[in-house]
């Protein structure tokens, strides 16, 4: 159950594992016909990339393997009758796989309507031409203080996606809007990145993560940690202790929750509504069902072994997958052990911070490493040509800044333009 790096993992791995038996049948079930590559996705809203150069069809990863695909939305489990209810019907099943990945989480924030998620396609290229909107009724905004209200942009969390999306912004609005834009000088773009906890990339390397935030600084972006987000409203935030931010875009990145499906499963869960599983992955009183990813958590596990990431989704999807087959074959499952094999954050154009193998280091290097890696990782020669061309381009000519359609969330659209400056 799920198209992404989890459930796309396992599916390959149990296609490996049974690619000669035809008693064996598989099917991926996915309510996109797609798989999306997630760590490119504030490369979408920067302009850098298209968005349909991060997406792959299942049915062209699958080529010619045996296995099934199947669009359609997971709506419950009746694990008792070994069935998945879907909106195209009930789907039985004899071992399960659950990879649905996650949503949101806005830890019942007020005012949540008024931020912009940034954790699938649809949300990156909503943000993008948002961003993109904003900056056309900052141009010829006439007030200089609600313009630098409007040229304020918010990032909430400080994670991997909130650090490379502020990162991706600041090569956005300094390299090619102030020069393009006439109406936005350099000194009325603010960028701010909020993080609750007290250092930004928790669960990094602390030496990498404090280099990270000086690096960040020296760009001209403002960090505020141990900083909490009260309430959110048009076009303002509120800190925790009253101080109110005018920003003129809140996008949250400060974390995830289990998908909501999983509450109807059997069994206790953590606070992000993470299934609770035994080491074999599967859930307690349920050996033939495994959850994997953002929808799991190993009972016993440390925390830094429990970070919703891809390249713990796509382990776990490989012991997963080992232990379907080993259930076949009625054999004792094996347990699952995270191996990190390190990190990777990109901090904008020619600079990044890596730890590969407890190797760390920073700047131009690691930042063709991080190029190198996510090229690699991109599933299809296709799509590695095309962000290949995509970076190429950026680096030469100005990025895209054409608004595909109008946001449908544009306060100052509906509330109407004011007297208007043409630059």
């Amino acid at each position: 159950m799920g198209g992404g790096f989890g459930g796309l993992e396992a599916v390959l791995e149990l296609e490996r594992r049974f690619r000669d038996d035809p008693a064996v049948e598989i099917t991926l079930v996915s309510e996109n016909n797609y798989f999306l590559f997630t760590p490119l996705l504030p490369q979408i809203v920067s302009s850098t990339i298209e968005p349909r150069h991060i997406v792959q069809s299942l049915r062209d990863i699958r080529r010619e393997r045996r296995f099934r695909i199947l669009r359609a939305r997971a709506t419950g489990f009746d694990l008792a009758r070994r069935q998945v209810a879907t909106s195209v019907g009930a789907l039985p099943f004899d071992y399960l796989i659950i990879a649905l990945g996650s949503v949101p989480n806005f830890f019942g924030l007020e005012g949540a309507e008024h931020c912009f998620p940034l954790y699938s396609l649809e949300h990156a290229v909503v943000l993008r031409d948002h961003l993109l909107d904003l900056l056309e009724h900052a141009d010829h905004e006439p007030d200089p203080e609600r313009k630098r209200a409007l040229l304020t942009l918010t990032v909430v969390g400080g994670g991997y996606t909130g650090v490379e999306v502020a990162a991706e912004l600041r090569d956005l609005l300094f390299r090619h809007v102030v020069r393009r834009y006439r109406g936005i000088p350099a000194d009325d773009v603010r960028l701010l990145l909020i993080e609750a906890t007290a250092e930004i990339l928790v669960g990094v390397d602390p030496k990498l993560a404090a280099r990270a935030r000086r690096k960040l600084e020296r760009k001209g972006i403002e960090l505020r940690t141990e900083a909490r987000v009260a309430r959110a409203g048009p076009g303002e935030v509120e800190l925790k202790g009253g101080e109110k931010v005018p920003t003129g875009l809140v996008i949250w990145t400060a974390g995830v929750r289990a998908n909501p499906l999983l509450e109807s499963l059997p069994g206790p869960k953590n606070p992000a509504g993470r299934v609770l599983v035994t080491p074999q992955l599967h859930l307690p009183d349920h050996p033939r069902v495994f959850a994997i990813g953002d929808n799991a958590v190993v009972k016993g596990a440390p925390p830094e072994h429990t970070v919703p990431v891809a390249p713990l989704a796509m382990q776990q999807a490989r012991v997963a997958a080992e232990n379907v087959a080993r259930g076949v074959a009625r054999q004792a499952y094996v347990n699952f052990e995270y191996r990190p094999q390190g990190m990777l954050v990109s901090l904008g154009m020619n600079d990044a911070v890596v730890n590969l193998m407890g190797v760390r280091f920073s700047g131009y290097p690691a930042w063709l490493l991080w190029n190198a890696v996510h090229l690699l990782k991109l599933v299809g020669l296709k799509k590695q040509l095309q962000v290949a061309l995509d970076w190429s381009l950026a680096t030469l000519f100005p990025r895209d800044t054409s608004i595909l359609r109008r946001p449908a969330r544009c306060r100052l659209c509906e509330s109407g333009a004011s007297a208007a400056t043409p630059r």
